[in-house]
């Protein structure tokens, strides 16, 4: 059995960012109802603490900005407080689109920030705890939730595709320079998900599935000792081939996609 396997078959504490809502809320609840103490991040107060309050002494309410060094900064205490911490999962993000008729670079700029340099950001923060914890001569794991929508380019997710491109390629890096530290880093790649976020798309979403369902996904892929977790397979493995196509042959099919996306909503 992997050491990766063990940090969930034993009751661990774990630091989960974007826990108020989505895939967040429901890994939130699938980790507590499995009896790991989880350090619950999010920008609202209030749903983490009805977490806490329907979990009682499993949660440590710990609000935070990902975007913002100070509130991470400030958490050091609380992993300490709460060592050995085992796991990561840095799952804060967000998603706008662009529409390139209104060309607006702050949009892009936006999901960088909440989506990659917090999730940069957060690895900093946490790292030093992860390693306590292997000092200790425990497992530690490192998860990011990044998305399989950078495999395929679409019209208008130029700013999203591009942060969770970078994100998966930084999570892949930094996989290779742990490994020498035995921190396991983990990238969770979904497709549509039923969330506040995909609730404001405006386009068809193929397999979309719920998030209990996505949370569900990720706690199985974890305790198998999964590296690379991709749902639901019909979609992303769809993607995986589609983006394997010779580059002409995706320009076109890109520019298909977005030709009509703009048709059906003008």
């Amino acid at each position: 059995m992997s050491q990766t396997s063990r940090v969930l078959d034993n009751t661990a504490t774990i630091w989960l960012t974007g826990a108020t809502s989505g895939i967040g809320h429901h890994l939130a609840l699938a980790l507590l109802q499995d009896g790991h103490h989880l350090i619950a991040s999010g920008r609202r107060r209030a749903p983490l603490e009805q977490l806490a309050y329907d979990f009682p002494e499993q949660v440590t309410v710990a609000p935070a900005d990902t975007t913002d060094p100070h509130d991470l900064a400030s958490l050091g205490e609380t992993f300490a407080a709460q060592a050995p911490v085992q796991m990561a999962i840095l799952n804060a993000g967000t998603c706008e689109y662009l529409d390139v008729r209104h060309f607006d670079a702050s949009i892009v700029e936006r999901n960088i920030t909440t989506n990659f340099t917090g999730s940069v950001r957060s690895v900093e923060a946490v790292l030093p705890a992860l390693r306590e914890a292997r000092q200790q001569g425990l497992p530690a794991h490192l998860v990011i939730v990044s998305s399989s929508a950078w495999w395929l380019p679409f019209g208008r997710a130029e700013g999203y595709g591009a942060s969770k491109a970078a994100l998966s390629y930084f999570a892949h890096a930094l996989r290779a320079d742990l490994a020498a530290e035995g921190i396991t880093v983990t990238v969770v790649s979904p497709g549509f998900v039923k969330t506040p976020l995909t609730e404001r798309n405006d386009f068809p979403m193929p397999f979309l599935i719920e998030p209990s369902d996505a949370a569900e996904r990720i706690l199985s892929g974890l305790k198998k000792g999964t590296r690379e977790i991709h749902f639901p397979k019909r979609f992303t493995v769809t993607l995986k081939l589609l983006g394997a196509l010779p580059q002409r042959m995706i320009d076109a099919l890109s520019a298909r996609m977005a030709r009509k996306s703009r048709e059906e909503n003008q």
